[in-house]
């Protein structure tokens, strides 16, 4: 076992989540209902890329939520920190050893359909990777050839739609596109990006998503949508509206995910 994973193992004691859950902008709350909880800073657990983004903790949140063992990551390292496609591998590496099977990833992403407006939670149903590059370049193994067809596992997927159906709450499905960020897009990349058949773009995921399906993790993804693409609105995009849209479709989301952990889906 790595030495983040054991790490993690002392201090959850005899707690043994298979579930984690990554918060990304919008969903930092959640973490707060999380029953008995162990927090653990990112800067205590060897490997662990602190987050330079305002609005993500940088933490390890573990415990029971609606009675369920999970370990939340609240915040993410992104590529438009530094350059480094594979930072969160250290973090996906331990959570492997430690036991994890299941990574459910949420993020903040820009709408390109004016049917799912800001405010909506889409699920990732697939996405396109364009931002030029792939956290397993350098992996020197042949498992490097990772198999991407079902990259966001059915069941799970799901799973949340039937969650979202009992409680009533609105879910779009779509296909994520990754760039690389941190400048938002331009109205040319976006029309580009729903030529190529893109429902949402974002700055995040797909690089976890990759590393997850290498260890070896089943993954499903939520994307809070906080705005509609560049030259969609007459709006110029934020950062701080991304941080003052997210809550309301966090609230959303976080409807589904109790529901989600309230039911058998993830026993």
């Amino acid at each position: 076992m790595n030495a983040a994973a054991e790490e993690l193992k002392r201090r959850l004691g005899g707690l043994a989540p298979s579930v984690a859950l990554v918060l990304g902008s919008g969903l930092g709350e959640l973490a707060g209902e999380v029953e008995d909880a162990v927090r653990i800073a990112y800067g205590d657990l060897p490997g662990f890329p602190p987050s330079t983004v305002s609005g993500h903790a940088g933490a390890v949140v573990a415990g029971r939520l609606a009675g369920k063992p999970v370990l939340m990551l609240a915040g993410r390292s992104h590529y438009y920190e530094h350059g480094d496609a594979a930072a969160m591998r250290p973090a996906l590496e331990a959570l492997a050893a430690l036991g994890i099977d299941r990574l459910i990833l949420t993020n903040a992403a820009g709408s390109l359909d004016p049917d799912m407006p800001p405010g909506s939670v889409m699920l990732v149903i697939d996405h396109i990777n364009f931002s030029g590059t792939n956290p397993l370049i350098g992996e020197a193994t042949d498992r490097r050839f990772v198999g991407m067809s079902e990259a966001y596992d059915l069941r799970m997927r799901a799973a949340f739609l039937k969650a979202a159906q009992e409680t009533g709450t609105a879910l779009h499905q779509g296909v994520y596109m990754w760039l690389s960020g941190p400048s938002f897009e331009t109205p040319a990349e976006i029309r580009m990006a729903r030529i190529m058949g893109a429902d949402a773009v974002g700055m995040s995921t797909v690089p976890e998503v990759i590393l997850a399906r290498f260890l070896g993790l089943r993954v499903a993804a939520c994307s809070i949508i906080t705005n509609l693409g560049a030259g969609m609105s007459e709006d110029e995009l934020s950062h701080q509206g991304t941080k003052d849209m997210a809550p309301i479709g966090g609230a959303r989301l976080a409807t589904i995910l109790r529901k989600l952990f309230a039911s058998e889906a993830l026993a």
